[in-house]
């Protein structure tokens, strides 16, 4: 019969882990990982969960915990060190204890963690952004944006209650010099885990409508070096380099400039500072401004006191000169009149003994003419019996010879003179008025006339032939 085999209780499987882990894993370790979750009770404890990632996956997850007693600690060498107590997603050398319990498993107890690590993977990260940057040729490429003279419309990128958003705007709006700006808010996260995604969300937004705006300032409340690590993130530097209006930061009181303040357009280590810095370009256009309108002015009463002096100048010495031309143009215009009295007086005179002689001439000749045309009408009227007479004896004799040559081109002298008619129904037979055989023809002679038929009918062409 075989042997039973030998059954344990769960407890006793348990405990025996517990004690093989506890003589195994029996001092502190020095353990990097990233605690992406802190965990934190109502009771000051805290489990985090702690995780590896390799090429943005999760490689290793193990669950840690933090006594409140322990949890206080650390956090004062935090805020003594990094100025910002600790917070989730950063990288933490963490001195740990493997512990192993029977009803929550097995854990990290977190005893103590460096705050200078993560002062250091701040330091990593940001030589990393830089390098990448350099590669890119980005490093200076928003501070090559050209700046606008007066930088009037901001996009601001901020969290609604920042009280860096509220000095910020209480800097420009309250200045003294009641310049005016016009701002837009583009809510976002400063810090932690979202701070990245949601700023450059909002830069895609502005760049949309960029040219509604002249810059874009991102602006925070003061922090550590561990709230500011999304500033040396690669993604978000990229698009603030790479934007294409200038954009300036004023993002805290560190004493290490981030990546994303190296590259901006300018950088300020307050919001206020930044607000004073666009006040000062509105100096610089208003001051020149202001001192070439007062130049202008001055210039201006300066010119009318000289213009005014050279027109009083002017106005004696045209006066005087006025009068002189006056005098002698007078002096002219009498002479022109005396001259043209005795011009029109000899003018007169010539004219009246031209018409006279006009006259005389014109008398004389009329009588020649009227004795000449009585001379001529007198030989015409002794001439016009002979005339006449000669005329009418000629125009007779015409006469006869025309009477003669109608009688002689009488049908009946020429028939007389041996010749005849032949017609056709009383038309004269011709080329155009052909007869044909059996047609009744009529033949005129001077003493009587002949009937007769056509018997034949030859062409003179063909007789000829």
């Amino acid at each position: 019969m075989s042997q039973e085999p030998k059954i344990f209780t769960l407890q006793q499987v348990v405990s025996s882990i517990r004690k093989t882990i506890e003589e195994r894993y029996n001092r502190e370790y020095w353990v990097k990982a990233e605690m992406h979750k802190l965990g934190q009770t109502r009771a000051g404890h805290c489990y985090p969960e702690l995780v590896q990632k390799e090429d943005g996956k999760i490689v290793a997850e193990m669950r840690g915990t933090i006594w409140k007693h322990s949890f206080d600690r650390i956090n004062e060498q935090f805020m003594a060190v990094v100025k910002e107590p600790l917070k989730e997603d950063t990288t933490l050398l963490m001195k740990v204890k493997v512990n192993f319990h029977e009803i929550y498993g097995i854990s990290l107890q977190i005893n103590d963690i460096d705050p200078n690590y993560a002062l250091g993977e701040l330091q990593r990260e940001r030589a990393e952004t830089l390098k990448k940057l350099q590669k890119e040729n980005l490093l200076n490429a928003n501070q090559q944006v050209p700046f606008p003279l007066l930088p009037k419309r901001i996009a601001v990128i901020s969290a609604e209650s920042s009280k860096g958003l509220s000095d910020f705007m209480q800097t420009i709006e309250l200045n003294n010099w009641n310049y005016n700006f016009f701002t837009m808010l583009f809510p976002a996260t400063l810090q932690g885990e979202k701070a990245e995604t949601t700023i450059i969300a909002q830069l895609k937004r502005i760049k949309r409508v960029r040219e509604h705006f002249d810059i874009v300032v991102i602006v925070r409340g003061g922090g550590g070096e561990v709230g500011m690590s999304c500033y040396n993130n690669f993604n978000l530097c990229k698009a603030i380099a790479s934007f294409p209006i200038p954009v300036l930061t004023g993002i805290g009181h560190s004493t290490n400039l981030t990546v994303a303040e190296m590259i901006s357009y300018r950088n300020a280590i307050t919001p206020t500072e930044l607000g004073d810095f666009l006040i000062q370009a509105f100096h610089e256009f208003s001051v020149p401004i202001k001192d070439a309108v007062k130049s202008i002015k001055t210039q201006t009463l300066q010119l009318l006191e000289v213009s005014k002096l050279t027109l009083a100048k002017t106005s004696t010495s045209f006066s005087a000169v006025a009068t002189g031309a006056l005098s002698k143009e007078k002096f002219v215009l009498q002479e022109f009149r005396n001259g043209l009295h005795s011009n029109t007086l000899r003018t007169l005179e010539f004219n009246k003994e031209r018409v006279r002689r006009l006259e005389h001439s014109t008398v004389s000749s009329g009588r020649l003419m009227i004795q000449d045309q009585r001379n001529g009408l007198t030989r015409i009227a002794e001439q016009l019996p002979n005339y006449s007479a000669t005329y009418l004896l000629k125009e007779e004799n015409n006469l006869g010879r025309l009477v003669q040559s109608i009688r002689l081109m009488d049908p009946i002298n020429v028939l007389n003179r041996g010749f005849s008619i032949t017609t056709h129904e009383g038309k004269t037979i011709n080329a155009s008025n052909k007869v044909q055989l059996g047609d009744k023809i009529s033949t005129r002679t001077a003493n009587f006339t002949i009937e007769s038929e056509v018997t034949a009918n030859k062409e003179e062409n063909e007789q000829r032939n």
